[in-house]
Order: C-alpha cells, then sequence, then structure tokens
C-alpha cells in the first residue's frame, strides 16, 4: 500500500508539473499585457519599461524558471489591478466555493444514493420511474438553465429566497439545489446500474437464503460491492460541480472562487488567473490522489495490478 501512495502522489505531481507548462503557455497566446493593459496613447518606451517591470522582457525558459518557482514558494506575483499577491485573492474566495460545492457534493450523494437504491430494489414501480424521470432532467437541464428557474419561481414569483448574495443559510439553498441536481442525477443511474447487476449475484441470493433482514443484504452484501464505481464518479463530481459553480456563482451574485475567476479574465488579470488555475489544479489532483487512496482500500485488487 505504501508503494501504491508513493506511485499515485508522483503521478498527481507530474499533472500539477505539466498543467503548469500547458497554463504558462496559454496565458502567453491571448496577447501581449503591454497593449492589452496599457492605454492606447502609450508609447513604445512606455511599454518596454512595462514588460521589464512584470520580468515580460526575458526569455520564455527564464520566465517559465521564475513562474515554477514562484509556485512551489506560494508566490504567484501580484494583481494587475488591485496591487495584492493573486494567491492570497485566489485562496480568498476558494472558503465560499469550497462550502457551496461541499454542500451540493453531500447533497448530490444523498439523494443519489437513496433515489438509485429505492429504484433498484423496487425495479418497475412508480419509484423507479420517479427516479428516471428525475435523473433524465437533470442530466438534460444544465445548472445555469436550472438557477434560473430557481430564482424566477422561488425568489421573484414567491418571494420565498433571496435572488443572491452571500449571508446567510438562505443563500444557499437555490445555489446548492441548482448545483446538486446534476450531479445527484448521475449518481442515482449509476447506484441503480450497478446495484441491479449485483443484487443477480449468487452472494446475494445466498444471503437471502440465509435469511438475513433485507436491508443487511442491500447495505452490506450489494451495496458495499457496487460502491467502487460510484465513489470514482462521485470524486470525478467535484470538478464537474467546481466547473459548474463559476455560472452558479455568477448568476447568483456569490463571492467565490469561479466569480473571482470571471472577473480577472473580463479585465485581463492574468496572474490572477494563473493563480485560481493553478489552485485548481493542485486542488483536483489532491482529491482524485484522496480517491484512488480509497478505491484501494476498497478493492486491494486495484493496487496489486498496479
Amino acid at each position: 500500500m505504501p508503494a501504491y501512495v508513493l506511485r499515485r502522489v508522483g503521478s498527481a505531481l507530474v499533472t500539477v508539473w505539466l498543467m503548469s507548462i500547458l497554463i504558462f503557455v496559454l496565458v502567453r497566446m491571448v496577447g501581449d499585457p503591454a497593449y492589452l493593459l496599457m492605454p492606447p496613447e502609450a508609447t513604445e518606451a512606455d511599454r518596454q519599461l512595462f514588460r521589464e517591470q512584470l520580468g515580460l522582457a526575458d526569455p520564455v525558459p527564464v520566465q517559465y524558471a521564475r513562474f515554477l518557482a514562484g509556485i512551489l514558494r506560494g508566490d504567484m506575483g501580484n494583481s494587475f489591478h488591485f496591487g495584492v499577491p493573486a494567491l492570497d485573492m485566489a485562496l480568498g474566495r476558494l472558503g465560499s466555493s469550497l462550502v457551496l460545492v461541499g454542500i451540493s457534493l453531500a447533497l448530490a450523494l444523498a439523494v443519489g444514493l437513496l433515489l438509485g437504491v429505492a429504484s433498484a430494489v423496487a425495479r418497475g414501480s412508480w419509484i423507479d420511474r420517479f427516479a428516471s424521470i428525475f435523473a433524465v432532467l437533470g442530466q438534460a437541464a444544465p445548472p445555469f438553465f436550472v438557477a434560473l428557474l430557481l430564482i424566477r419561481l422561488f425568489s421573484v414569483q414567491w418571494g420565498w429566497l433571496p435572488t443572491g448574495g452571500h449571508g446567510s443559510w438562505r443563500h444557499l439553498i437555490l445555489p446548492v439545489a441548482s448545483l446538486a441536481w446534476y450531479s445527484a442525477a448521475g449518481i442515482a443511474r449509476l447506484t441503480r446500474t450497478n446495484l441491479l447487476s449485483v443484487l443477480d449475484t449468487d452472494y446475494v441470493r445466498m444471503a437471502r437464503i440465509k435469511g438475513l433482514p433485507e436491508h443487511v443484504v442491500i447495505g452490506t452484501h450489494a451495496l458495499r460491492n457496487a460502491a467502487l464505481p460510484i465513489v470514482a464518479y462521485t470524486a470525478s463530481q467535484f470538478g464537474v460541480l467546481i466547473g459548474g459553480a463559476v455560472s452558479i456563482e455568477t448568476v447568483f451574485s456569490w463571492p467565490g472562487f469561479g466569480s473571482l475567476m470571471v472577473e480577472a479574465i473580463s479585465t485581463l488579470d492574468f496572474t490572477v488567473v494563473q493563480a485560481a488555475v493553478i489552485v485548481s489544479v493542485v486542488l483536483f489532483a489532491a482529491i482524485h490522489l484522496v480517491v484512488d487512496v480509497l478505491c484501494a482500500l476498497v478493492d486491494p485488487r486495484i493496487r496489486y495490478r498496479s
């Protein structure tokens, strides 16, 4: 197990390093900041001075080495517009997004597992049909579209909940519901499919023949053996929800990580964009590392094959 964990840590570090190269290249493909950020009446001498102040006049390998060294020591430069460390701005907004995404993922997992198990156990019943409709609608409707519908109903028409903002638990209800439905739909469908395949196995039949209670058969024998793809899929939904949070935070004026990236891109604040993307990559790599270890603990065959 320690060797497997070390291999996964090494893979995560290589992923972060390759993504740092990709981010460095893509940001510089947008254009010369000296032309994008300075006023049109600026002279070429002014632009050259601006490049030298930002270190953009150095050769590209030197710039990347400085960029990579800054990542390692936690210094990604200052924001062009606010003059404060870009990494501090990204980390300052990350907490709000993690609250939103964490609650959404927990709700999606609870609802998805409940509906998936219920529809598999009661196959062909009204519960199964309801879960199918829930899953189809949830995966067909984009989160931002669901958000607009919820605002129209619960905020504008009925006036029960605020249209946006941040401060109390009431501000969380609509953004969480908008984000969670898509992931809950996928988890419900995957749980139903995997559980149905496990319920037809011999060891589940044997457990029932032994007279074990149905909740023990489903929870201990069937669901545990169907859990591996559900765990992996749920982990992948963390990245999906972070991506969806960009539009949801904009719709609900939520001061989170996604809205910061939108603001930074719209104002061409490249250092903030770089810092935000690097933080996202490190976060995703850490989440998938934890999930890989959990999957290896659930199914030891994974680490033996590795």
